[in-house]
Parts: structure tokens; sequence; C-alpha cells
């Protein structure tokens, strides 16, 4: 290998100017902003909000859509500016959308179950919703985590539900190829619970960043690129502001997500228990939209396409994202081509 002093020389005199411009970028960016979209609080319960989506026009869809998002993370990336928001775009393809806040538990909710997240504030939010509007049915969506919850909620509660859409969601937890699933099989999380109580944001962060260890060192590699270009830096900052933001999950709940789902697989299997009760999928029998992204390397595709053979709902309809994970609320084709097809079927089963 020929050593090169000039070449050195030129790379480093162009990584100064660009840090030297990205700096007088950043002088520029008073505040970093996201979830911009206008709503309000409906209803609380303990720290779980709802919030409204407010509109200008009336909705095309008179049934109100819930959107609920993953615990481990903030809804806002639902949100994460305006072009790049998949619930302003929904809101702009004529659905009336709420969408659950799920807070920040702290050592105080520790004890909150799986039952009381499902059977507690999504039915009891639910159940506010459908008495606002004087409805019997409303329209649900989740996404990942929250998708999951969002089946065993129908498959509960069917009678409340006019359909359901899930999005990037796992329900097979049998993998062994993906490496999530994997670790997830061998978390002494008795232990962790035990010894913790709440499962901080920054120890499930800590997990998912080790799927794809580079990504943390590439993503700022790429950012150097960008940093003369205030609005590629802003959308850079807007997604590291989300990723930072980073709630703990409720040490109970946490502890029957692991065992029951991740490692046990009991909810395709048709033995999950919830309140004492068994979750048979059969009964959820609403029309159903899953949406799953082709290149998710966090959730695999066979995680999510096999509920289809096991829920009960004979209108049923899959969408395959081409992207990943998180692409499928912040992509340019998410706006483009997934949000007008999510809502015209979403209409469609009004």
């Amino acid at each position: 290998m020929t050593f090169n002093p000039s070449g050195l020389f030129e790379e480093l005199t162009s990584t100064t100017q660009k840090l030297a411009k990205g700096y007088e970028t950043l002088k520029n960016i008073q505040e970093v902003t996201v979830a911009t979209t206008p709503k309000e609080l409906v209803w609380q319960k303990d720290k779980v909000k709802l919030y409204h989506y407010l509109r200008e026009t009336p909705a095309k869809c008179k049934i109100p859509v819930l959107v609920s998002f993953a615990m481990l993370n903030r809804h806002d990336v639902l949100d994460l500016q305006p072009d790049r928001s998949l619930m302003k775009k929904l809101i702009e393809e004529g659905l009336d959308i709420y969408i659950m806040d799920w807070g920040y538990p702290t050592q105080a909710d520790k004890y909150l179950t799986m039952e009381d997240y499902i059977d507690g504030y999504m039915n009891d939010a639910i159940d506010f919703i459908r008495k606002k509007h004087k409805v019997p049915k409303i329209h649900k969506q989740g996404i990942c985590q929250a998708g999951t919850y969002s089946m065993i909620y129908a498959s509960r509660y069917p009678e409340k539900l006019q359909s359901l859409t899930t999005y990037v969601a796992p329900f097979d937890f049998g993998e062994n190829e993906n490496m999530l699933y994997k670790w997830a099989k061998y978390i002494d999380v008795d232990t962790m619970v035990d010894s913790v109580g709440t499962i901080s944001g920054e120890m499930i962060d800590s997990a998912f960043s080790m799927l794809k260890p580079s990504m943390n060192i590439s993503k700022y590699i790429g950012v150097m690129d960008s940093l003369e270009d205030e609005d590629k830096l802003l959308n850079f900052l807007r997604m590291e502001h989300w990723k930072s933001d980073l709630p703990a999950i409720a040490g109970e709940m946490y502890r029957k997500y692991i065992k029951d789902l991740f490692r046990d697989n009991l909810l395709i299997k048709g033995e999950l228990t919830l309140g004492g009760e068994k979750v048979n999928l059969k009964n959820m029998n609403v029309p159903y939209l899953n949406v799953y992204a082709t290149g998710d390397n966090i959730i695999p595709n066979h995680s999510t396409k096999a509920v289809m053979a096991k829920i009960g709902s004979k209108d049923k309809q899959e969408i395959p994202f081409p992207g990943g994970h998180i692409g499928v609320f912040v992509g340019t084709k998410s706006q483009k081509d997934l949000a007008p097809a999510v809502a015209k079927w979403t209409i469609e089963k009004s």
C-alpha cells in the first residue's frame, strides 16, 4: 500500500471545512421540534393520555381511528415533521384520528401488567371514543409492539372494533434466525424485573443498538455530507431527538411480554392468557390489514405474516412495504403510497 501524504492532507482539509460550515449551520438552528401536527388532550388515566388530532375539514371517514405506538419509544416518530408525518398524511386522506400516549412510567408503575395496558388503558380509551362519537365500534391501528397488543385486544373485544390495521407487528416469536428474538429467549427477565422494577429505556435501547452495531458509527459519518444543508441536518436531528426520548417500561408488563411472547411464543400457539382467560385469535373476526416491511431487520416478515392463518377474519389483506422497520413511518414511500392505501382501505371498511 502506497502512503499518499497529499491525499491525506486534502481529506483533512475537506473535513475541517465541512465541520466549520456545519458549525455555522447549527448556529442558525434555534430549536429541534417534532410532533407539530395540532392535537388536543381529551382523556387521561394515570400517566396514559389520549390526544385527538384537529381537523380543518370534516373527515371522510365518519368512524374514528385510534392509533397506538410501541411503548418502547414515543409515538412522535409518526409525526416527525410536516413532510414526514404518517399521522398528518392519514388526516389529509380523510381519517379522524386519536393517538395514545403511554407516558413515562416510573418506579411507581412497576407493578402495572399487560392486563392493565390492554384490558385497562386501551379498553378505557376505546370506550371513551365510542361514547364521545356515539358509535358502537371504532377503527384500531397498532404499530410494532402496540400492533401485537391491538391484536390481543381485538381477540378479546371484537365487538368494539370496526377494523384493525397493524404495522410491522410481531406475532410469531418462534424465529431463531433473528438476533432480537434469539437474545430475548435467554434474557433472565425475572432477575431484571425483581432487581430494578421498572426497566429503563436506555437499557432497552442498548440492546436494539447491538442488532446493527455499525449503525451508530455510520450515521455520524453519513451526516458529514449534510452539515451544510440545514433541512437535511434538521431531518437528522429530529430523528436523533426521537431516538433519545426513551420511556421506561413497567416491570411486570415487561416480564410477561418477554416470557409469554418472546420466550414461550404463547400467542400464536393459542395458549396466551390475559386476566385468567385464553386469548383466542379466532375470535378476531373484524376486517384486518397487515402491513409489513420487506426489509425489516427488527421484526421478521414471517413473524408478522404468520397471524394471517390464525385469526378468524374472512376479510383480511396484506401490504408489503418496500423498506425497513422505521421507513414505514417516515419514508417517502410511506407518505406517497402507504398512507393513502391504508386510509382508502379504512374508509371502505366504514
